[in-house]
């Protein structure tokens, strides 16, 4: 029990592999060979072309790799343990856990979409599946390893949040294109194949120094504004952190079997706890989401006074939060732990006093030892430095 105790005060700075992960969108990417001789375009005027897009219903395979730069997590779930103390997993099959996967590897996965009403992700493991559809206001899961269901109903007559989108594309584009402003480069560079598709490939790169993004490349169908393809590259080099794309995609509308779902005979079925008022096992506490930085503060928001204090601008935007307790000691964890700590950790020391920099290739985050975190899409001096500035 002691151990167990032990090991979750780690959660926190090991959750910075999923703290990267969350601020990937993970839109279907991949070029193949071959670029075809398209008519010249400007950024502008693609940007036009995905707002304009009305297309609703496609289907195809895709694969995504994702690779954060963390080493090997070798020994670490038994580590862990079970910190529920069971020394078992849950086997549930609800998309907030068993979606996690897509966070390393490489995965294929099966696509399918009519409106917004409609869609459905498989995802595929050797000869299992793991399927998660949406059809009007259900929400099924299912894992055909475990033969277990998760099912959410929608809440029905939830007012909708009120939103001030541009009105016509030609507005969204200059929306996006303010957005950026002196700190993003955004441009058209040639063009590229993806599962058989003529596509443009938008470029978007930051101009600020300090930031772990090299660059995002978004190919998008020329014919219909679609985006097939996501790259998202590291000022690190190497493989890309996401590199994700259709091998093969169908703009005709599913039938309508494909959204249909009925728990196979014996399968185990779990009804979504929330829905029932429950709290539910591995949450974030009510509000800590509120408090987190989204993508868009990260990458360019303004500080609300809510939350976290926000440093900076743009591509270095750093989240500032406060935990009023002194880290946790590494050489206190199991060492199965303490050893995935210290691999993708690094001590560091300033005016601020002292503390550790966990790194992925996106995000970095310094703990500092009296209990200060900062954490954002910029270097380890980067951080060193806005630890700094704050003393």
């Amino acid at each position: 029990m002691a151990e167990t105790r032990k090991a979750s005060r780690f959660i926190v700075p090991v959750a910075v592999a999923g703290v990267a992960a969350a601020t990937i969108g993970l839109v279907p990417a991949l070029a193949a060979s071959g670029d075809p001789d398209l008519p010249e375009i400007t950024a502008q005027q693609l940007i036009e072309k995905i707002a304009a897009s009305d297309t609703q219903t496609l289907s195809g395979t895709f694969r995504i790799s994702t690779d954060l730069g963390l080493p090997a997590l070798g020994g670490l779930a038994s580590g862990f343990g079970s910190l529920d103390g069971d020394g078992a997993g849950s086997g549930s099959a609800d998309p907030s856990e068993k979606l996690t996967e897509l966070v390393s590897g490489t995965h294929t996965l099966r696509v399918a979409a009519d409106g917004p009403e409609r869609q459905k992700l498989t995802l595929l493991d050797g000869s299992d599946e793991y399927s998660l559809i949406h059809n009007g206001d259900d929400v099924w899961a299912y894992d055909s390893k475990s033969n277990e269901a998760f099912h959410e109903k929608g809440a029905s007559g939830a007012p909708e949040k009120e939103q001030k989108l541009p009105g016509t594309p030609k507005e969204l584009a200059d929306e996006v294109l303010k957005a950026a402003g002196d700190t993003t480069s955004i441009t058209v560079d040639g063009t590229a194949k993806v599962a058989g598709r003529d596509a443009y490939q938008l470029v978007i790169k930051p101009k600020q120094t300090g930031s772990t993004v090299e660059s995002v490349k978004i190919a998008v169908d020329a014919a219909n504004g679609i985006p097939l393809k996501f790259t998202l590259s590291s000022v690190e080099g190497g493989k890309p952190v996401v590199d994700a794309g259709f091998t093969k995609v169908d703009f005709g509308k599913p039938a309508a079997s494909e959204f249909t779902f009925t728990a196979p005979k014996g399968a185990k079925v779990t009804e979504d706890a929330a829905e029932k008022g429950e709290e539910v096992p591995g949450d974030l506490p009510k509000g800590f989401e509120e408090g987190l930085p989204g993508l868009g503060e990260v990458f360019g928001g303004s500080g609300s006074g809510e939350g976290p204090d926000v440093i900076g601008e743009g591509w270095t935007t750093i989240a500032k939060l406060d935990t009023g307790a002194p880290a946790p000691r590494t050489d206190e964890a199991p060492k199965e732990i303490q050893g995935f700590l210290d691999s993708f950790g690094d001590k560091v020391t300033g005016k601020f006093g002292s503390g550790t920099v966990f790194k992925t290739k996106l995000v970095d985050a310094l703990l500092t030892d009296d209990g200060k975190v900062y954490v954002g899409a910029v270097t380890k001096d980067a951080l060193v430095d806005a630890a700094n500035a704050g003393k």
